[in-house]
Parts: C-alpha cells; structure tokens; sequence
C-alpha cells in the first residue's frame, strides 16, 4: 500500500424526495395548488473518508443503511446534494446486474457498449474482446439478445467487461453473492491478483468474514451516517455485537441468539484425557470440546455444530453432526455432547469457539452462542510459528 489517496469522499449528503400523495387527476393538481406534498429522505447524512491506492476498502451496514447510495454517489450514478467525491484513478464499478446493458442488443454489441461506457476506445475492446468472453464462461450466449440471459449471465458478463477495462479502482457491491462456486472463486482469484498488482477495491458485502479477511480498513453505515471506522476484524464484531442486540450479551462476554428451546449452558475445553477444564493447550495435544445443553422441550432431529475460529476472524472449522451421520431422532433435558480432535493442529494463538443448534435443514436456528470459549494454544510438535495451522511437513535435505 503506497498511502496515496485514490478516492476522498468529502462530507457526502445525498437526499430524496419521498411524496406523501401524489395528484391523482387535474383537480387534486389544482386543489394542492401546483404543490405535491412530500418528505426529505436523507440516505447518506454528511459522510467523509478516504480511500487509499492498493487497499481493499469495506463498507457495511444492515440494509437501508445508505450503503449502495453512497456507492451510486462514488460512482458517478447519483449526483449528491451536498459534498463532493474526488477520484483520481481510473474507476470500473460493479453495482447492479447488468447495467448499462440494452436488452434489446446481444452479448457482444453490450460488451462494446458497456466497456465504451466505462472508458475503453473501439479498438482496446477489440483487443481484450475474447479475454471478455473466456472469463464470461457463455460463449455459446454472446451473439444472443441479453434479454435472453439469466441473472448469473448477467453478472458474469458485467464482471467479465469490468475487470478487463483494467481498473485501478474497482467499485463492487454483493457482486460474488450471485453465480455459480467456479464463478465465484475466479471472481476472488481475479480480486487477489488485483490486490497483488496494487489495485484498489471497494467491497460492500453483508458476509462479514469477506471483510475480516479480505478488507485493510472499513467503514460502518447506520442511517445514513459513519457509526464507525478502522480495523475490519473489530468493526464486524461491534456490528455484530449491535444486531444481535445488547440484550443478548451474557455475563461472560458470549452473545446468544436463537429461538431458545435448546441451548448450550457451557462449553469446556478437556486436554489429553484430564478432565479438569482448561482454557489453553498445545500443538499437537489431544482435546475434547465439551458441550453442556438444556432443552425445554423435546427436539427432533437437531443439528449440533461447533465453529473455530482465529482472534483475527480467519474461520478454521465448523464441523456439524449432520454432516457425519450423527442426528439423533430427538434431545430432551440435560446432556453433554463431545467433540473429540485427537491431535490438534492449530499453531500457537488466540481462538474462539461458537456453538449453534439447528433443525435438521439448517434453516432454523435453537441457538446460537457466539464466543462460547475463548482458548490459547501454546507451542508444541510440531514447532511452528507461521499460520494457523500445521500440515505437519515432513523435510528431507539431501
């Protein structure tokens, strides 16, 4: 990251006009006078911060926050009422699916028609026209009309044209939400060899370890306004803390959710075969992760699951017993339910474990207790410092 600014937003305000009733004929016009009563709507209330040359930028909010207004604004889409937003690299953006393309026109005359939009002269498009249709992934599609396209279609032939206008800034709101696995994973190859070359990203996205783990800085949208800014793994856990509710915020630091039939009291963690609780262990060692559960009410076929996770926010695992076979018909009263890792592989560091109780479809949630265990891992065999886990290599030096 050079530190040189690439975007400054300058106490941005974007308002809209929200009529109460509209005339519905010439005499309601007259009878109101000329006059449509209406409210002023502020959907981006006076936002400033800036955006520096090869950082990966977040922005987050719950919906309604302002955030894809305030991207509209960025780029160029809307035009604020008040305030300013100054770029000063070339820009390709990625807000809605399809923008900019004529339903009527085929694949091909979009792709001359959206890159001509976003910069590029005739004869670059020409030039990068396969690489387009390649990363597209529908070249049996792009001589048909895009009225034609699927949704996923869509995207990947408004992603192909972005990229390959050669952004120095790239604008990119839930983009990776929409296509298929191998869609999205070149999506996230293409943002990493962006990144690596220098480039700068905006992302706005409501999956919260995307911006821990992607994101240098961030910025939090709640009506409008900037509710905090900084350090991505911190800002998602505040954000976090706020939707779940201060209510749910226990004693011990956990935050729980869900609709409480069952739920998960305590959470030990058992170090080769002692069982006296503990709250660090080693590389390397054999752990138990006990869970104590009470439930109101009998249960059918639920879904227990553990997430691990680093202090970070990098997700290491999140085995279920679905996923192995292990739903019981029902749970009832008290139990204890173990997970067993007979050699642990984490590196040395802080991690927490989140437990969650589902119906057997994962859709609906009995409980979910964030931060159940907070443990350290101390160093062990194998030693290593980097990571965190081991692959436990084996080196032969001839």
């Amino acid at each position: 990251m050079s530190g040189n600014v690439v975007m400054q937003v300058d106490h941005l305000t974007k308002s809209f006009r929200v009529h109460q009733q509209k005339a519905n004929s010439l005499k309601q016009f007259i009878a109101a006078r000329g006059r449509n009563r209406y409210d002023e709507f502020i959907a981006v209330d006076d936002v400033s911060f800036d955006v520096r040359e090869g950082e990966v930028f977040g922005v987050i909010g719950q919906n309604g926050s302002g955030k894809s207004t305030l991207l509209k604004c960025m780029a160029g889409i809307l035009q604020p009422n008040k305030g300013a937003v100054h770029v000063h690299r070339r820009m390709g953006a990625l807000l809605e699916l399809g923008a900019g393309f004529h339903p009527e026109l085929t694949g091909a005359e979009n792709v001359y028609l959206n890159a001509s939009i976003l910069g590029m002269s005739r004869k670059d498009i020409a030039l990068r026209f396969d690489d387009i249709v390649e990363f597209s992934g529908i070249p049996a599609f792009i001589d048909q009309p895009v009225k034609t396209y699927s949704s996923g279609m869509y995207v990947r032939l408004a992603f192909a044209v972005a990229i390959n206008v050669d952004p120095q800034l790239l604008i990119v709101d839930e983009i990776l939400a929409v296509g298929d696995v191998s869609f999205q994973q070149r999506c996230l190859e293409k943002f990493v060899e962006f990144r690596n070359d220098g480039r700068t990203i905006i992302l706005v996205t409501h999956d919260m370890n995307s911006v821990k783990n992607m994101c240098d800085r961030a910025v939090w949208l709640e009506h409008g306004k900037i509710t905090g800014s900084g350090d991505p793994g911190e800002l998602v856990d505040a954000y976090t803390e706020h939707m779940l509710g201060q209510n749910n915020r226990r004693h011990d630091g956990s935050i729980r959710r869900g609709s409480g039939e069952i739920q998960v009291t305590k959470v030990e963690l058992l170090v080769n075969g002692s069982s006296e609780p503990v709250k660090r262990c080693r590389t390397g060692d054999s752990v138990v992760f006990r869970l104590h559960y009470e439930s109101s009410k009998s249960i059918p076929q639920p879904v227990v699951a553990i997430e691990i996770e680093s202090l970070a926010g990098a997700l290491v695992t999140s085995p279920n017993t679905r996923d192995v076979g292990m739903v019981p018909q029902n749970m009832s009263g008290n139990g204890i339910v173990e997970v067993t890792i007979p050699r642990l592989d984490l590196l040395p560091g802080t991690f927490d474990l989140h437990t969650s109780v589902t119906d057997f479809n994962r859709a609906h949630n009995y409980d979910h207790l964030q931060t159940a265990l907070r443990f350290d891992v101390m160093a062990g065999k194998p030693y290593e410092t980097g990571g965190v886990v081991t692959l436990r290599p084996e080196w032969n030096l001839q």
